[in-house]
């Protein structure tokens, strides 16, 4: 056995005249942060435990969980309090304290899970069509693109109603039951060659919930985007209450003191909900369970929401 020190080969010099190879561009790998998520309490605030290596059950697991037990809502916009986006935060809101998040906080939380459990991933930003009208919007949604093996799939809990309940492949057609929930992926070319279209039947009609593209997003990108959704006076996110939250095959979701049941079979129901039982909902439907404070200033939040609108419908 040789017993010569290890070396390290030496760089080839340059050709004369030829410049050196560029350095990479980013000096930072840990692009989501893993490292910082408390694992350990975020797969307990799931209900998950075990050995979950990066093989599409576990995707597909810690995705219909994450969905079940964590909430969408808008709750820390009616508070007036500020949506930091860093993991840290990110875990103990909606880890340790048992909150929900709208996208960026969902899909953030989810990509360092994610990372941290040994998947590779790509972000992207998405422009919410369903609703719409048929004019653009501008990107303001995350989603995920997750590598398994030789496929990749899309993972998204954020959309707060209507979207993926597990991954989904990333497949140009693809048409998929979901729970019983229908979605289908298409390949379209309405702004850019490399768009994308998701869309989900109602049972009657496929309706548009989202189009995006393949260039990738980081962390920074959303801190952007969710600075303008937190700040803007026309946001949509700062003008009524939203809280959502999918289990199994059926979808709840509140806005203001309009409480919805939507169930695969087709079944639902809708009622309103008095102003002095928003936080009961909140606690008894969503899991959110609000100090007394903050369930006053939500109320009042809410009221201020209905009362504009009925003056609005007056005029």
């Amino acid at each position: 056995m040789s017993t010569k020190p290890h070396s390290t080969p030496p760089v080839p010099a340059p050709a004369p005249g030829r410049a050196p190879d560029p350095q990479p561009t980013l000096t930072v790998t840990d692009l989501w942060q893993g490292a910082a998520l408390d694992l350990d309490a975020y797969l307990a605030r799931l209900g998950l435990s075990g050995d979950l290596p990066p093989t599409l059950d576990t995707l597909t697991a810690v995705h219909r969980a994450h969905l079940a037990a964590i909430p969408f809502e808008n709750l820390q916009l009616l508070l007036d309090q500020p949506v930091p986006l860093d993991v840290p935060s990110l875990t103990d809101k909606m880890v340790h304290h048992r909150r929900g998040g709208y996208c960026y906080e969902q899909n953030l939380l989810l990509a360092a899970a994610l990372d941290r459990l040994g998947f590779d991933l790509t972000a992207f930003s998405a422009r919410v069509l369903m609703n719409g009208d048929g004019r653009p919007r501008p990107s303001t949604h995350a989603l995920l693109r997750v590598r398994v093996g030789d496929g990749h799939w899309l993972a998204d809990v954020g959309f707060g109603g209507g979207g993926l309940v597990e991954p989904f492949p990333f497949t140009d057609g693809h048409q998929a039951c979901q729970g019983g929930w229908n979605l289908r992926l298409d390949r379209v070319a309405e702004v850019g060659d490399e768009e994308w279209l998701l869309r989900g039947f109602d049972g009657l009609n496929w309706r548009d919930l989202y189009s995006f593209a393949t260039a990738g997003a980081l962390p920074q990108d959303y801190a952007v985007f969710s600075h303008f959704l937190t700040s803007h006076p026309r946001s949509p996110f700062r003008g009524r209450l939203m809280v959502a939250r999918t289990v199994g095959g059926t979808r709840h979701e509140l806005n203001d003191t309009t409480l919805s049941v939507e169930r695969v079979d087709g079944t639902g129901e809708t009622r309103e909900v008095a102003l002095g039982e928003v936080g009961t909902v909140l606690r008894e439907v969503f899991d959110i369970d609000l100090d007394q404070e903050e369930r006053r200033i939500i109320e009042d939040r809410v009221r201020g929401f209905v009362e504009a609108r009925s003056e609005t419908h007056n005029v």
